[in-house]
Protein backbone atom coordinates (compact mmCIF):
# COMPACT_ATOMS: atom_id res chain seq x y z
CA UNK A 1 0.00 0.00 0.00
CA UNK A 2 2.94 2.28 0.66
CA UNK A 3 3.89 2.41 -3.01
CA UNK A 4 0.45 3.82 -3.89
CA UNK A 5 0.54 6.63 -1.33
CA UNK A 6 2.24 9.86 -2.27
CA UNK A 7 4.53 11.37 0.32
CA UNK A 8 2.99 14.82 -0.08
CA UNK A 9 -0.64 13.68 0.00
CA UNK A 10 -2.75 14.95 2.88
CA UNK A 11 -4.21 12.43 5.30
CA UNK A 12 -7.99 12.42 5.74
CA UNK A 13 -9.00 15.24 8.02
CA UNK A 14 -5.71 17.12 7.76
CA UNK A 15 -7.20 19.96 5.73
CA UNK A 16 -10.02 20.35 8.24
CA UNK A 17 -7.51 20.53 11.07
CA UNK A 18 -5.48 23.21 9.26
CA UNK A 19 -8.59 25.21 8.36
CA UNK A 20 -9.83 24.94 11.94
CA UNK A 21 -6.50 26.20 13.26
CA UNK A 22 -6.60 29.20 10.93
CA UNK A 23 -10.18 30.06 11.88
CA UNK A 24 -9.33 29.60 15.56
CA UNK A 25 -6.37 32.00 15.38
CA UNK A 26 -8.45 34.56 13.48
CA UNK A 27 -11.00 34.33 16.28
CA UNK A 28 -8.26 34.69 18.89
CA UNK A 29 -6.97 37.79 17.12
CA UNK A 30 -10.50 39.22 16.96
CA UNK A 31 -10.86 38.52 20.69
CA UNK A 32 -7.65 40.37 21.49
CA UNK A 33 -8.70 43.32 19.36
CA UNK A 34 -12.15 43.36 20.95
CA UNK A 35 -10.93 43.16 24.54
CA UNK A 36 -8.13 45.73 24.16
CA UNK A 37 -10.41 48.82 24.25
CA UNK A 38 -12.14 47.48 27.35
CA UNK A 39 -8.81 47.17 29.14
CA UNK A 40 -7.51 50.51 27.87
CA UNK A 41 -10.65 52.40 28.82
CA UNK A 42 -11.46 53.57 25.28
CA UNK A 43 -14.70 53.24 23.33
CA UNK A 44 -15.61 49.55 22.81
CA UNK A 45 -15.99 48.10 19.34
CA UNK A 46 -19.41 47.41 17.79
CA UNK A 47 -21.25 44.15 18.39
CA UNK A 48 -20.07 42.49 15.19
CA UNK A 49 -16.52 42.45 16.57
CA UNK A 50 -17.76 40.41 19.52
CA UNK A 51 -19.43 38.05 17.05
CA UNK A 52 -16.10 37.63 15.24
CA UNK A 53 -14.68 36.42 18.53
CA UNK A 54 -16.97 33.41 18.20
CA UNK A 55 -14.69 32.19 15.40
CA UNK A 56 -12.52 30.63 18.09
CA UNK A 57 -15.26 28.14 18.90
CA UNK A 58 -16.05 27.54 15.26
CA UNK A 59 -12.39 26.87 14.50
CA UNK A 60 -12.19 24.48 17.43
CA UNK A 61 -15.21 22.56 16.12
CA UNK A 62 -13.78 22.40 12.58
CA UNK A 63 -10.45 21.10 13.87
CA UNK A 64 -12.27 18.60 16.09
CA UNK A 65 -14.19 17.32 13.07
CA UNK A 66 -10.88 16.89 11.27
CA UNK A 67 -9.45 14.91 14.17
CA UNK A 68 -12.52 12.65 14.25
CA UNK A 69 -12.27 12.13 10.49
CA UNK A 70 -8.59 11.25 10.84
CA UNK A 71 -9.36 8.78 13.62
CA UNK A 72 -12.10 7.16 11.53
CA UNK A 73 -9.77 6.81 8.55
CA UNK A 74 -7.05 5.28 10.74
CA UNK A 75 -9.48 2.77 12.22
CA UNK A 76 -10.76 1.92 8.74
CA UNK A 77 -7.21 1.41 7.49
CA UNK A 78 -6.33 -0.77 10.49
CA UNK A 79 -9.47 -2.85 9.98
CA UNK A 80 -8.54 -3.43 6.32
CA UNK A 81 -5.01 -4.46 7.29
CA UNK A 82 -6.23 -7.22 9.61
CA UNK A 83 -6.36 -10.66 8.03
CA UNK A 84 -9.83 -12.09 7.48
CA UNK A 85 -10.92 -14.91 9.72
Amino acid sequence: MRDKTRTNSAAPGERLIRAGAIVFFLGALATLVTVAPLLLGTTPFPTFMFLLSMLMGVGFLIAGAGVLRSIAAGRRQAREALPSR
